[in-house]
């Protein structure tokens, strides 16, 4: 069976209702991005980084997989498919992705600020109980802190991602402006000869071979891909 392997960003999501980071109208547009969204900003404020995740948590669970997620799920039935995503929601594994790498986080979790990628202290949140007390601590006494990858933090998951972009046969990136480090460089990691497919709906400063670029959002994208893809097997 081949491999695919996704790399997927903010424009995958948008779809869903869950808006992108960057961009008019992003999630951090009233915010700066030092105060909720770096390790400074956490160790200045937790409080307040704290509230800021608890209500885009909030947000995340009333948004659905679109059609482009779920594509990509169903496409399991004739490719091995593995999904990289600089995203922090949780749309591709509710759409039933079963191979999903997380370069950036999972909103969705709360962590150990001492020790953010020990499992024993990772707490899965639910749209029953999406938020965090201000203060809450992990087992390990430390506070409870978003499991997102701040800037400025080490990116642990692009050793795993990198490994599986050297075994695609086809590289897929959506929704992504290939501008964001170390995520972007994954595409260098493809084999040399594997077609390489872009959709995105905007043009794409790229210097890539290989490259087919579909213009369309997400959900359209995936369905003209799909079927070049099913007919290929």
């Amino acid at each position: 069976m081949k491999k695919i392997v996704f790399l997927t960003g903010a424009g995958m999501s948008v779809e869903s209702g869950f808006k992108t980071f960057r961009g008019n109208d992003g999630l951090w547009e009233n915010f700066p991005v030092e105060k909720v969204a770096s390790h400074e900003g956490w160790l200045m404020n937790p409080d307040f980084v704290t509230e800021f995740y608890n209500g885009l948590r909030t947000k995340l669970f009333d948004a659905q997989p679109n059609d482009g997620h779920k594509l990509i799920k169903e496409l399991e039935k004739y490719y091995d498919v593995t999904v990289v995503t600089q995203n922090v929601d949780d749309l591709h594994e509710r759409a039933g992705s079963k191979n999903v790498i997380h370069l950036h986080g999972e909103l969705a979790k709360v962590c150990s600020s001492n020790e953010p990628y020990d499992e024993k202290y990772i707490k899965t949140l639910t749209k029953e109980n999406p938020t965090i007390e201000p203060g809450t601590k992990a087992g390990d006494g430390s506070l409870l802190r978003p499991f997102i990858v701040f800037f400025g933090e080490a990116v642990p998951m692009m050793e795993p991602a990198a490994r599986e972009a050297q075994k695609a046969d086809i590289f897929v990136i959506i929704g992504t402006s290939l501008n964001v480090y170390p995520a972007a460089g994954l595409v260098a990691y493809a084999p040399e000869g594997a077609p390489i497919y872009l959709i995105d709906p905007e043009n794409v400063s790229q210097s890539y071979r290989n490259v087919t670029h579909i213009k369309k959002g997400a959900s359209e994208g995936m369905k003209e891909l799909f079927n070049i893809l099913v007919k290929q097997e």
